[in-house]
């Protein structure tokens, strides 16, 4: 259980806030006075002052978000702290983490016996106090060390960090880039790394749709996936190779000459090609098994009316938008479940006491209806959400009803707990959350991140 510092302190943060916030209420009461008559030093002074205070900012909340993070719990917090984060503070998840990263390196902390401990990177965090260094700086030497060897010392490592905090201070972020490159140059000249090293490195991301519903992928592999990404690509990226623009792409066997001769693709359009042919290869084979009581497959919500016009757009279970001629595309080679549900019978959708588990039909129908979990705020796509009765098949006797039915993901999920959050189905069909009574979370509230087109229509939330 969270227990907040002693009374006082919140008199004396107050005070203090109020008082910033009343000099910064001062500054922008004079922003209308004319600067046409500064010179230019003047304008410099006074960018360089508003700079150095937006500097210091993040390092405010620092030891509050290390606090969070060692005392709340999930029920106070209505999930993870970067949940929690980010619908506080109005940013993305994403964002949450990285405040709650830069924090466990920058702020103050705590043993596990009480007694209070420096920042991990106590140079760069009295810098940042100081206003003499910005984000764009800080990144670059949590960078630095993110990358730097597990052989390297942590006395080294210190003084690496005495000499990266004085460069920031002193010097554009581009400026400090090429001294941290300089300086991980003369600490691992051989370039060393160990097998802890590139297992700590490896990703690989998916970035959000753009509005063209293209989506980057960026990423780090380790030797032994690069060797295999090599070998299949030497024989799908190949010309003439899984080119959707043939009638019937290639992908056993070689292609015949007048293909390849036909092929205008870039080495990297290749690529893009194999490894959508991969992930077909994998779908098809059977071998995937099933996800959260449905088989392992792409999941895709369409209007009716859309589909038979070929206009508009499907979601999916990922949580992705697809242009309707993609998905009329893809039904071409497809195994076709096909669901359609409107003023829905008491059959697969309704089975009362009979069973505890969701059935595919209800599993499909949710995809269709919350699209993804329904805790407020929450992002988590369908496909990684588990099935929540909003009556409680064992406390309360609910039925395995589909109005009684919602998505949930695993962390959220784990909060419905006798005491802790609580489900309640709105008139309209949605779910509501309603957290604890000893928490001040409001009212209980619905989610619209998976149905950003109900702002249109609140009413209907």
């Amino acid at each position: 259980m969270f227990v907040g510092p002693p009374r006082d302190y919140w008199g004396v943060s107050s005070a203090a806030f109020d008082r910033v916030r009343a000099a910064f209420d001062a500054l922008a009461a004079h922003a209308d006075e004319p600067t046409e008559l500064w010179t230019t030093g003047q304008r410099r002074d006074q960018l360089t002052r508003i700079e150095a205070l937006a500097r210091m900012l993040p390092g405010l909340a620092h030891e509050l978000i290390n606090q969070l993070a060692a005392d709340a719990t999930g029920e106070e917090l209505g999930g993870s702290l970067s949940h929690a984060l980010a619908n506080w503070l109005r940013i993305t998840r994403h964002e949450g983490a990285r405040r709650i990263h830069e924090a466990a390196d920058l702020g103050p902390r705590r043993a596990l016996t009480g007694e209070p401990l420096a920042p991990r990177l106590q140079a760069t965090a009295a810098a940042q106090q100081r206003g003499s260094i910005g984000g764009e700086h800080v990144q670059v030497i949590r960078g630095f060390f993110a990358h730097l060897p597990c052989f390297i010392d942590e006395p080294t490592r210190a003084d690496a960090e005495r000499k990266l905090a004085e460069v920031a201070s002193q010097y554009r972020p581009d400026e400090l880039k090429r001294f941290a490159a300089h300086l991980d140059l003369i600490l691992n000249p051989d370039g060393n790394f160990s097998d802890a090293d590139r297992a700590r490195r490896r990703a690989i991301t998916v970035g959000p749709q753009g509005l063209d519903g293209m989506s980057r992928l960026t990423g780090w592999l380790t030797p032994e996936l690069r060797a295999g990404w090599d070998a299949v690509l030497a024989k799908w990226a190949a010309p003439g190779m899984c080119n959707p623009a043939d009638e019937t792409p290639t992908v056993t066997g070689a292609p015949a000459q007048q293909v390849i001769d036909a092929d205008t693709r870039s080495s990297a359009q290749r690529q893009h090609d194999a490894l959508g042919a991969m992930i077909r290869s994998a779908l098809m084979s059977g071998e995937l098994g099933s996800h959260h009581g449905v088989p392992v497959s792409i999941i895709i919500t369409a209007a009716l009316a859309d589909l038979q016009n070929a206009t508009g757009t499907a979601h999916t279970g990922g949580g992705s938008v697809l242009p309707m001629r993609d998905v009329i595309r893809m039904a071409a080679h497809a195994h076709h479940y096909l669901l359609l549900f409107d003023d829905a019978q008491r059959c697969e959708l309704y089975r009362g006491r009979d069973t505890r588990l969701a059935t595919t039909e209800q599993r499909l129908v949710l995809h269709a209806t919350d699209r993804g979990c329904s805790h407020p705020g929450c992002d988590v796509p369908g496909y990684l959400c588990e099935v929540h009765h909003v009556d409680e098949w064992t406390a309360h006797g609910g039925p395995t009803n589909i109005d009684n039915l919602t998505f949930a993901c695993g962390p959220h999920h784990r909060l419905l707990t006798p005491g802790g959050w609580k489900t309640r189905k709105h008139a309209g069909g949605t779910t509501q959350w309603i957290p604890p009574p000893d928490t001040d979370h409001g009212q209980p509230r619905t989610n619209t991140y998976h149905h950003p087109e109900k702002h249109l229509h609140p009413e209907n939330t």
